[in-house]
């Protein structure tokens, strides 16, 4: 019984989806943290991609 018990906390085989649930939890935390600077960002790009097709659009 004692071996069948080392046996199973040695058992690595489940680590990687475990370890990808952390960097997603991370990645989230991390996007939470920064939501406002990077709606900001995304924003501002949006605008300015609408900016520039509009132009070019204006010239046609």
């Amino acid at each position: 019984m004692k071996n069948k018990i080392v046996e199973f906390l040695k058992d690595e085989s489940g680590q990687t989806s475990t370890e990808y649930i952390l960097l997603v939890a991370v990645v989230a935390v991390i996007i939470l943290k920064f939501k406002d600077t990077l709606q900001e960002k995304l924003e501002g790009l949006i605008g300015s991609v609408f900016t520039r097709a509009d132009q070019e659009l204006g010239e046609l």
